[in-house]
């Protein structure tokens, strides 16, 4: 690619690949430990889809940069203070209710996010964009029926799915806010402004939330700093030290 390098540019990309990194490696963690082995198959195909997605943004992230940095160079040779994902998506799996219910949340904002993308000023952003926006339709329609299930089903799996909303809702705000990087991506028809995906976002939500007959937290305190690299939580440390360890141990090992 022969774009001059973009700080804004790269840090997008990061983010963008950051996200399904992420999630994936979290969700590759309930491998073999599915409640049922459909539930275990299916983790790990949506686990293999973001992986897969983070391999074409960071691929990109790396030609933008232009240091000769591939995306497994990003992906294992990074600190924790250069990743630029959501807080939501490094909490920890806890059970299968709240696995899902942090699922559909994210779902909920990348689908429509990717859906603007296809949009992009970008051709290989737009492009990526049309591929992943496939794949993410049907897992938010998984983690919406797994949601709705769960909600309204017993007086056990009700009560995990609201304390799993209830622990995880405070995250949700960070999806929708603003900064220099999005303002830049919004200035040259990249992306869109995080801001005008909110009415639909709390439409939908809203929706699936009232069929699982639960309640949405009235609480509109928002986590940030992942997204900017500014503040992360413990967790990803730790699982990073998980799923990074084998590269910083052998260099460059191949199979």
């Amino acid at each position: 690619m022969s774009t001059p390098v973009s700080a804004p540019l790269f840090e997008y990309l990061c983010r963008m690949g950051d996200n399904t990194l992420v999630l994936g490696h979290r969700i590759s963690e309930w491998c073999g430990h599915a409640p049922v082995l459909e539930e275990d198959i299916a983790l790990a195909n949506t686990a293999l889809d973001l992986i897969g997605q983070t391999t074409l943004w960071l691929d990109v992230a790396g030609e933008v940069e232009g240091a000769g940095r591939t995306a497994d160079k990003l992906a294992f040779h990074r600190d924790v203070w250069d990743f630029r994902n959501l807080l939501l998506l490094e909490q920890p799996n806890g059970d299968f209710g709240q696995t899902m219910m942090r699922q559909f949340l994210f779902d909920a904002w990348h689908l429509s996010q990717l859906t603007a993308l296809k949009g992009s000023s970008n051709e290989q952003i737009a492009a990526i964009a049309e591929k992943s926006s496939k794949e993410v339709t049907y897992h938010l329609e998984r983690a919406t029926d797994t949601v709705i299930g769960l909600g309204d089903g017993t007086e056990e799996s009700h009560s995990r799915m609201q304390a799993a909303l209830d622990l995880l809702w405070p995250y949700v705000g960070e999806m929708f806010l603003s900064d220099d990087v999005d303002a830049a991506m919004v200035d040259t028809g990249i992306a869109p402004d995080p801001a005008t995906l909110r009415p639909a976002y709390d439409k939908l939500v809203g929706d699936v939330l009232t069929a699982a007959t639960l309640t949405k937290p009235q609480d509109d305190f928002a986590h940030k700093g992942g997204k900017s690299g500014k503040r992360h939580s413990e967790h990803l440390g730790h699982m990073l030290t998980q799923m990074q360890w084998l590269q910083r141990a052998y260099p460059d090992a191949t199979w």
